[in-house]
């Protein structure tokens, strides 16, 4: 009896503890502590080198900053960009940009690009309805053309793709208009040393108003000149030029 009643006594007790808050919980029953907002995970992008931009594979997403150094026509909300930073150039195709944000592309404006790198005829570019947003507070910078004239013919002219640059001592070989006459893009063929090269006045860059355009009327198969542009590819280097001088 005196057991059955020492249990009940213990029984009571606990019960007591219980209700009042008291009763210990082991360590491991308790639950772990949620936060208010999960982490959110990583997506394996972030701004990359150029070097890294130039390792990575072609389709791989991208995001990259450079500064603006020339424009093609804006139009159905989509800008084709030429940037540049101290490391190499960017090609930008059919970047998203409302009419408005683009008259805020100006040389010398650093923007950050998203989009993923792909590849057509050889030109390595960043497109596939990539988006950008301007770094506010960064410094301008403008690129120097430099001379690439050595590198005609060269294996080293493609690591230097979509940079400004100079070609010296050109000879013109043929000047043709796309469709005939003065409007569209002109197909230039010049020559170095024996060997020809195709460049190319594209008209949403530099159109028929600008002064490159117009120059072009003026000169004809013979005339040396230098050339600056772009190297743009096209299966082979196809720099869109920006000035010319006899």
């Amino acid at each position: 009896m005196k057991k059955i009643l020492a249990l009940a006594l213990a029984a009571l007790m606990l019960f007591a503890l219980v209700a009042c808050g008291e009763q210990k919980v082991p360590e491991t029953d308790i639950p772990p502590v949620v936060t208010d907002a999960p982490e959110t995970p990583d997506d394996g992008v972030k701004v990359m080198t150029y070097a890294e931009y130039i390792a990575a594979e072609v389709d791989a997403p991208v995001v990259i900053e450079a500064y603006v150094q020339a424009t093609q026509s804006w139009w159905d909300n989509k800008i084709t960009v030429y940037t540049q930073d101290a490391d190499g150039a960017y090609f930008i195709y059919e970047m998203v940009c409302s009419e408005e944000d683009s008259a805020k592309l100006v040389p010398g404006t650093k923007i950050r690009v998203t989009g993923f790198k792909t590849e057509w005829s050889g030109e390595v570019e960043v497109a596939s309805g990539a988006t950008f947003e301007i770094v506010e507070g960064a410094e301008p910078f403008i690129a120097e053309a430099f001379d690439a004239t050595a590198l005609l013919g060269t294996d080293d002219l493609i690591k230097h793709q979509n940079e400004l640059a100079i070609f010296k001592g050109m000879t013109i070989v043929s000047i043709e208009y796309k469709n005939g006459e003065p409007g569209d893009d002109i197909y230039v063929k010049l020559s170095k040393d024996g060997a020809e090269y195709d460049f190319c006045v594209e008209r949403y860059l530099t159109g028929p108003e600008t002064d490159v355009y117009k120059a072009f009327a003026e000169l004809k198969a013979g005339d040396v000149v230098d050339v600056t542009g772009f190297i743009y590819w096209y299966n082979a280097v196809n720099t869109h030029i920006t000035a010319v001088a006899k």
